[in-house]
């Protein structure tokens, strides 16, 4: 089963919308692996956007990142990365189609609710960032069976 690392960024939890974007995962099928609310902390936002430093918009993610709590959690299922992606839309709010997060509550560039892994490379070392070992727990729920035909993808 894939997972990717999901991360409800300071905007989200100051506009009260954690509860809300939890249960559209939940309800796309998704299982909740780990979960924890937290205040990233300066090093810790270096390591998890290196691949962007140097870049015109590092220093304002790592002062958003860092700026309020987040909720960081670990969604599994098939295809997880891919679903999550496109449940969370355009980077932007204001380019993100209606349906998705961004689209239908974000608005600006900066401020942009959500981070998901890209890909499975990116989602191993990510989480690793996030939940020690041990920490992350691998179960089905009953629905799963009735979410994910066997055999499908």
């Amino acid at each position: 089963m894939e997972k990717t690392l999901i991360i409800l960024k300071p905007d989200c939890a100051q506009r009260r919308l954690i509860g809300r974007i939890v249960k559209r995962f939940e309800d796309k099928g998704l299982t909740i692996s780990g979960m924890k609310l937290m205040q990233i902390e300066k090093s810790l936002a270096e390591k998890h956007y290196a691949p962007h430093e140097g870049k015109p918009f590092y220093p304002g993610l790592i002062e958003y990142i860092t700026s309020g709590p987040v909720v960081v959690m670990v969604l599994a299922g098939e295809k997880a990365i891919e679903i999550s992606r496109k449940m969370m839309g355009q980077t932007f709010g204001y380019e993100a189609d209606p349906g998705t997060i961004r689209g239908d509550f974000g608005a600006s560039k900066t401020y942009n609710l959500i981070h998901g892994s890209d890909s499975p490379e990116s989602a191993e070392t990510e989480i690793a960032l996030y939940f020690a070992p041990g920490e992350l727990l691998n179960y089905e729920t009953a629905a799963h069976c009735w979410t994910f035909k066997p055999g499908e993808n």
